[in-house]
């Protein structure tokens, strides 16, 4: 039996870090791009590229463990089936039901991992994401800007664009403004200029040396004007407050206010850890595999079953929060139906495997 414990831990571990490896992998793959993406159109800073990384990073990971856990054992249990080494453990007396105490070992500290994750860090890193993107919105137009990238202000009427700049010195070079006033249409350009701050607080960008032309779109009217010196002032937005979203609240905050929305956060939150531990012993019944038929059905069939568990606790998270399910029922529904339908598999595996006649050699 120590044998048969430790092989199982040992095979559900070695699964678990090359699973999770690669949906780490694809997941930081796939939020960098879209976080570079935003930040070459200017919509983030490119410094806050790393930390939106790390905040996405745990945000994802209940989800990406619970994933993990899952394929980890199903993998495991799968490759016995395939390897007949299960026939082995059967015919040496060894029941179905054995394998839950292994994969109940393996699955616990994960599941509490998940559940510190989905009731703390992950609300946590969400709250800390939405302060820090507020943070970057609510610095003046020139603060935001990217060097050779153009930037819309705050009030749409200007449009900036900086070649290069020195934020320690508040220098700036080859500056293109163009502003839009009384439906005149003015540009200025200028080789170099600096940021300047009044004592009322008000900060101007200065170009030196630069030009200025003006007209109206489609005329051939206009005028230009050379300057030595033209202050431009920069519009700073006001930091805004977190909005009122239960996402950002920690969990003591959303039980100590039992609204509709709150509640439906609790169910989501609370689902993550006990959708992990159900899969995880779902995957015992699971795995079997004829080692003639194809190595993915199984797999294809879990994961199915994954996106459907996760999908109704989202419903029901839905219907909670819009008050059309009482959180009680919404909270347990799911789970005793997935606790019945694992069950059954049980039963039904365990009934086919006692069932099972092993062939004997006819005597001479």
């Amino acid at each position: 039996m120590t044998i048969f414990f430790r092989s199982a831990l040992r095979e559900f571990a070695n699964n678990a870090f090359g699973v999770f490896a690669a949906l780490f992998a694809v997941m930081l793959t796939t939020q960098l791009v879209r976080l570079l993406s935003q930040a070459a159109s200017g919509k983030i800073a490119s410094e806050a590229v790393l930390a939106f990384l790390g905040f996405a990073a745990l945000n994802y990971l209940p989800v990406l463990l619970s994933l993990t856990l899952f394929i980890a054992i199903l993998i495991g249990l799968t490759r016995s089936y395939r390897d007949s080494e299960m026939t082995i453990w059967f015919s040496s007396g060894l029941p179905l039901h054995a394998w839950v105490r292994p994969v109940l070992a393996f699955s616990l500290p994960m599941v509490a991992v998940i559940a510190v994750l989905s009731l703390f860090l992950s609300p946590w890193a969400v709250a800390k994401r939405a302060e820090y993107r507020n943070q970057l919105d609510s610095r003046d137009d020139l603060a935001q800007m990217s060097p050779g990238s153009f930037r819309e202000s705050a009030s749409a009427d200007r449009i900036f664009f900086v070649e290069a700049g020195d934020d320690k010195a508040g220098r700036v070079s080859n500056v293109f403004v163009a502003t839009r006033q009384h439906g005149r249409l003015g540009v200025m350009v200028a080789a170099d200029g600096y940021v300047q701050t009044f004592p009322n607080g008000d900060r101007f960008v200065v170009l030196l040396n630069g030009r200025r032309y003006e007209g109206e779109p489609g005329s051939a009217e206009y005028r230009r004007m050379e300057f030595e010196s033209y202050a431009v002032r920069i519009e700073t937005r006001e930091a805004a407050g977190l909005e009122g979203s239960p996402k950002y609240l920690p969990i003591w905050e959303l039980i100590r206010q039992p609204t509709a929305e709150n509640l439906g956060e609790v169910l989501w939150r609370f689902g993550l850890p006990l959708s992990a531990l159900n899969l995880a012993l779902l995957a015992v019944p699971m795995s079997f595999v004829n080692p003639r038929a194809g190595r993915t059905n199984n797999l294809l069939m879990a994961l199915l079953i994954y996106m459907a568990y996760t999908n109704l606790i989202g419903v029901c998270q839905a219907w909670v929060a819009q008050g059309k399910l009482a959180f009680g029922i919404g909270f347990w529904a799911v789970h005793l139906l997935m606790l019945v339908f694992l069950l059954a598999a049980f039963y039904r595996r365990i009934r086919i495997h006692s069932g099972f006649k092993w062939p004997h050699r006819p005597a001479h």
